[in-house]
């Protein structure tokens, strides 16, 4: 008779299981870890969405940001590559001679026109591979006033016509949203250069004394604009600003603790959201003494002689010709406002043109990534 001796399977084995001593203090180690933790996620989020997170932050307080030169403040600038780049590092072919430049809307920075989850339409990229154009991507701060992104676009469209006359002899600017405001208030700093130079010319007619070296008038970008394409633009002012207007200046007249409150929280909005309100283009609106009137004193902007203007309106309504329509629109821009008075007035000059083309049943968003709308502006462009 043999006899086994127990293997080592058999002999009983040690708990291997932490003491509690041992778990609770890993348990206080992860809770205490956990604030930083979170921390790092949300830092690390951040830096990996910051070309969301920062145009949405200079978009509620930009303007307050530039005011104490914060490095987060964005400046308006032409961006490839997630960076700014200057006019003199484009580097535009002269064989292709149009150039088409776009600008977001508020909140926004260049990639809505570059990228998207498929099969989403991006119009830059796939205009510049389908024609032969330059595609250019400005961004900017959308807190500021629509005035001076308009005067600083249009300081960068005249160095861009110096810097390359060949690759921009003719000019196409596409805006979306508060991006087609800031065109319009650069064509207005653009016009106000044109009539300063026919006076200069007109003065210069008369008989004066000799100069030496004088200065050659430089030549005005507006003069080489061909297009513009407005896109979702509240070309008359945003109904939701107006409401938000509304209802700070009600909370104030109120005038109790938790009014004035609400409303001074309100009244931070930064002074681009602020413009949306009547659509202002120039500095003499928003510096007004009547400037917060509830009807308050507002230029009207021209279009441009020569240039073809494309309003482009979205409605989330199958029907865009109702009252309904009309009011809310896309969504954020009503169609009323979109296709903008001064555009359907029938006393505009001849040597205007206007384009309207609505868009049933898209919202403010998609006219960045519609393919029917693409193909107009391909065709157009």
């Amino acid at each position: 008779m043999t006899t086994t001796s127990p293997t080592n399977d058999d002999a009983p084995q040690p708990d291997k299981r932490p003491s509690r001593l041992r778990r609770a203090a890993q348990a206080v180690s992860r809770a205490a870890r956990l604030p930083f933790d979170g921390l790092g996620y949300l830092y690390r989020t951040g830096q990996e969405n910051k070309h969301f997170t920062l145009p949405v932050l200079n978009g509620a307080f930009g303007d307050q940001l530039a005011a104490r030169h914060d490095p987060r403040a964005i400046r308006l600038s032409f961006r490839r590559h997630d960076a700014d780049v200057a006019v003199a590092d484009l580097r535009l072919s002269a064989e292709r001679h149009k150039t088409v430049v776009f600008l977001h809307g508020l909140m926004g920075d260049e990639y809505i026109w570059q990228t998207g989850p498929e099969p989403a339409v991006r119009y830059g990229p796939r205009l510049q591979q389908e024609q032969p154009v330059h595609c250019l991507y400005v961004r900017y701060n959308t807190g500021l006033h629509i005035s001076e992104n308009g005067r600083a676009l249009h300081h960068l469209l005249a160095e861009l016509v110096a810097t390359y006359p060949e690759a921009t002899r003719e000019l196409v600017l596409v805006g979306h949203s508060m991006g087609g405001l800031v065109v319009r208030s650069a064509g207005y700093f653009a016009a106000m250069k044109n009539e300063e130079s026919g006076m200069r010319n007109a003065a210069s007619a008369l008989p004066q004394p000799e100069t030496r070296n004088p200065k050659p008038e430089t030549e005005n970008w507006s003069q080489r604009l061909k297009s513009v394409f407005l896109l979702g633009v509240p070309n008359d002012g945003s109904f939701l600003e107006q409401n938000s207007h509304l209802t700070s200046t009600i909370l104030r007249k109120i005038n109790l603790r938790p009014t004035r409150f609400i409303s001074g929280l309100l009244d931070r909005r930064s002074n681009g959201i602020k413009d949306l309100r009547h659509a202002r283009l120039v500095d003499e609106d928003w510096l007004s003494p009547h400037a917060d009137d509830l009807l308050p004193p507002r230029t009207v902007v021209p279009p441009l002689p020569g240039v073809h203007y494309h309003v482009l309106v979205a409605s989330v309504l199958k029907s865009v010709g109702s009252a309904l329509a009309d009011y809310f629109g896309d969504g954020l821009v009503g169609t009323g406002s979109a296709r903008g008075t001064v555009f359907g007035d029938p006393a505009l000059p001849l040597d205007i043109y206007v384009s309207t083309r609505t868009f049933a049943q898209q919202h403010h968003g998609t006219l960045l990534a519609n393919e029917e709308v693409y193909q107009y502006l391909r065709a157009q462009v």
